[in-house]
């Protein structure tokens, strides 16, 4: 059919159905269409919008598109700060690879100038995805300050479109099948999270062409990164914490402190880790991913010699967090950094909670109301808090300058976690010199978990 006069070619048209095109006036099945009986129409999924327009202009059909439905405006006149060479060698790399793709840069190094920038040269209607409400805020009145645009919002409680909007990943989701042809640009702040699967309906119900992913951290431990290159693009820019290291980034140091479990925690430790080990040997088992891991918690709803290895690993895990001699190393690192900023991580909100109460610090958890933890960290930045203390979520988006001492007293392995605890005392002041503690437990796991962590600063 192809090299048909366009006046006789034949008439097909494009439309957007609730995350899906519908393709009308052809019966025989296209890659990527699909049949669907129910509607007597072809239908793909939305994201590959662009893919069915290509397939169809290659038989040379005539095309009715119907499928796009943004909503209206324009950006006024930008007031947009000055990029340095990195950042416009990103928006430079994301336009050249078709306005498609994932940048990679460490925390503090601007990725939200790089996508007001984007947003700014290509003026179509946009929408911004990112994981807090915290975020939100700061990715409106940003936005707001630079564009010169009134910012929908949808989350916490609004849904208000505009010509650019931000949202939560969890509004974005919700109302997936309804914003799927509003915007022509989506731009996913923390990346990695669409690979859940959950999160990943936004992109792929949305028949947006333009798509920008930041992220500080773009591999998962679980693999499903990448997923992101078809939903999202290839990653276009990368930079790791090292190349930024003293030039858009303050200095650092890592330092890792090996504690010892006491003589009594040192016996209850090796009774409850040999039985976890006991069983995996006796199942000829070896955990070597988080699916491994998953394997033996689903077993051990069925098993009860598997739920008392789960157990025994639980409490074993507890008491390497709750040990002595980690909240001894805490008291005399608060002491000799009493003039520093300090954020304390640790895995479990029960040490959190312990932690504040025993020293009493602010803490942080999920738990935490957005106008507590709002004014905890105002008090913070301003210095009348020296420390805080909390679990994961500071780990992303949250703006402490200031901060430049961080002690990481429990963790995963996961690399994308390390990398960003480390990213919360890296934004770039004159003279400044961060450092990050890890403290150990000697002959336990936490040895490994702390080597396998650190290997994420090479590859991040």
């Amino acid at each position: 059919m192809q090299g048909k006069d366009n006046a006789s070619a034949q008439l097909v048209s494009l439309e957007y159905d609730r995350g899906t095109i519908v393709v009308k006036g052809l019966t025989h099945e296209i890659p990527p269409l699909k049949w669907d009986p129910r509607t007597r129409c072809l239908r793909a999924l939305a994201y590959k919008y662009f893919e069915v327009k290509k397939s169809l202009e290659l038989l040379g059909l005539k095309i009715q598109d119907n499928v796009l439905s943004p909503v209206k405006g324009s950006i006024g006149v930008a007031l947009l700060k000055s990029l340095r060479s990195y950042q416009e060698e990103a928006v430079e790399a994301w336009m050249k690879a078709g306005k498609r793709g994932i940048i990679v840069l460490p925390t503090g190094t601007g990725k939200t100038l790089i996508a007001i920038k984007i947003i700014a040269l290509l003026n179509e209607p946009t929408m911004v995805i990112v994981p807090t409400l915290e975020l939100l805020e700061q990715w409106r009145l940003e936005i707001s300050k630079s564009l010169n645009v009134n910012v929908g919002i949808v989350g916490g409680g609004f849904r208000e479109l505009s010509f650019v909007t931000v949202s939560t990943y969890n509004s974005a989701y919700i109302h997936a099948e309804d914003l799927g042809d509003k915007f022509k640009l989506l731009v996913f702040d923390e990346v990695h999270h669409l690979a859940g699967e959950n999160f990943r309906q936004i992109a792929l119900l949305s028949a947006a062409p333009y798509r920008l992913g930041l992220t500080a951290t773009f591999e998962r431990e679980d693999g499903k990164h990448v997923d992101l290159l078809d939903l999202v693009g290839d990653v276009v820019y990368r930079k790791s914490v090292y190349e930024m290291k003293s030039k858009h980034l303050a200095d650092f140091d890592l330092v890792r402190i090996y504690v010892e479990l006491t003589d009594e925690e040192r016996r209850k430790f090796e009774y409850l880790y040999s039985m976890y080990k006991d069983f995996l040997e006796r199942k000829n088992w070896r955990l070597k991913s988080l699916q491994d891991f998953k394997r033996l918690i689903m077993m051990s709803g069925l098993s009860r010699e598997a739920r008392r290895a789960l157990i025994a690993w639980r409490n074993a895990r507890l008491l390497i967090l709750n040990s002595v001699s980690k909240l001894e190393i805490l008291r005399d690192l608060l002491r000799i950094h009493q003039n520093d900023r300090i954020l304390i991580f640790t895995e479990l909100n029960k040490v959190v909670k312990k932690i504040s109460k025993m020293l009493l610090i602010p803490e942080i958890t999920y738990k935490t109301n957005l106008n507590e933890r709002a004014m905890v960290m105002e008090l913070f930045k301003k210095g009348i808090y020296k420390a805080v203390v909390t679990s994961k979520v500071l780990e992303e988006g949250i703006d402490v300058p200031d901060a430049n001492v961080a002690i990481v007293l429990s963790g995963t392995a996961s690399r994308r976690s390390f990398i960003q605890r480390l990213g919360r005392i890296l934004r770039p002041m004159p003279g400044k010199k961060a450092l990050l503690y890890e403290v150990v437990v000697k002959g336990t796991p936490e040895v490994v978990i702390s080597r396998r962590r650190r290997k994420g600063l090479v590859g991040s």
